[in-house]
């Protein structure tokens, strides 16, 4: 077996393994939901996130590529996440700089999706 058939199967076996991590954490995050009988927003982004990562596994295995803007709005859903975890108490600094990185993860969303159009 050559080495790029053996990092191939190491890389098919972990996106496997993320895939069955992903559906795991996501039956487990709705067992809670249902013992705690209470949905919150925080909760649904998480389980967006989950979602994000299903779909993007889902994506690679369909195109044998991951599109560049999944994994940027992963990271937005999950600054989003951070801003709603955040007490009011919190150094307003930081929710401006929060604020930040998404608008610069759109904006590099927004030029990913430019380039791979004009392609």
């Amino acid at each position: 077996m050559n080495v790029k058939r053996a990092i191939e199967f190491t890389e098919k076996s972990f996106l496997v393994l993320i895939a069955f991590f992903t559906v795991v954490a996501m039956w487990q995050e709705v067992m809670l939901l249902l013992e705690n009988r209470k949905v919150q927003l925080k909760d649904l982004l998480l389980m967006f996130i989950y979602a994000e990562v299903l779909g993007m596994l889902a994506a690679f295995y369909s195109s044998r590529r991951i599109p560049i803007a999944i994994p940027l709005f992963i990271a937005v859903t999950a600054l989003s996440r951070l801003i709603i975890l955040q007490g009011k108490d919190t150094d307003p600094s930081i929710l401006l700089y929060e604020s930040g990185a998404i608008l610069l993860i759109c904006v590099a969303a927004w030029v990913a999706t430019q380039i791979r159009q004009d392609e």
